[in-house]
């Protein structure tokens, strides 16, 4: 029996993280057993409180520790834009600019006839009923700029016509690039988004 197993086994368990690869995750633990008491202990009683108390938001899909997350509770997000995203991770993105001051709906992913995800597969059907029921005044589609992405922006857009002010995010050239370092769907996007100065 190895004297290593466990150590070994969670370096595997690492390794399948985003952004971590075999050599990265090796690292991570060795950093990890050599600050035991500084790093490993309190890491391993969050990840078991964690584990045992989060949840997803009934209302929005973001994830926290109650049923409902703080978002949505507030009033001050009560202001009839609801942001329409594809992953938490999109979500917690937008918060950090600190630019939106809405509420969002968390879809879970986008449609893809491939890996048979339809809409009944996310939260469409919750997104819908939303719209009808929380005096949404604009939805604000701001999903990544890839095919799936964008099918999933028509649905929708097809499923609320009529209901309520449909927007997306603009798309083109972020602040800082370069003309000569983008690829060609990014210039196109920015050409179409141009605006009047």
């Amino acid at each position: 029996m190895s004297s290593t197993r466990d150590i070994d086994n969670l370096i595997e368990i690492m390794a399948k993280l985003p952004g971590l690869g075999p050599r990265s995750a090796r690292r991570a633990v060795l950093h990890l057993v050599r600050k035991r008491a500084l790093l490993l202990a309190p890491l391993a009683d969050l990840m078991q409180t964690v584990a045992s108390t989060v949840r997803e938001c009934l209302n929005c899909g973001n994830i926290g520790t109650a049923n409902i997350c703080d978002i949505c509770v507030s009033e001050k997000r009560k202001n009839g834009e609801l942001c329409i995203v594809e992953d938490v991770s999109d979500l917690w993105a937008m918060e950090r600019s600190g630019s939106f001051k809405g509420r969002y709906h968390v879809l879970g992913g986008t449609l893809s006839a491939l890996d048979a995800i339809g809409p009944t597969e996310l939260r469409i059907p919750q997104l819908i009923d939303r719209v009808k029921t929380e005096n949404v005044r604009e939805v604000i589609l701001a999903l990544n700029a890839t095919i799936d992405g964008q099918t999933t922006c028509h649905y929708i857009a097809d499923q609320l016509e009529g209901l309520v002010c449909l927007t997306s995010l603009a798309q083109g050239v972020p602040i800082g690039g370069e003309l000569d370092y983008l690829d060609d769907g990014t210039i196109t996007a920015a050409l179409k988004s141009r605006k009047v100065l």
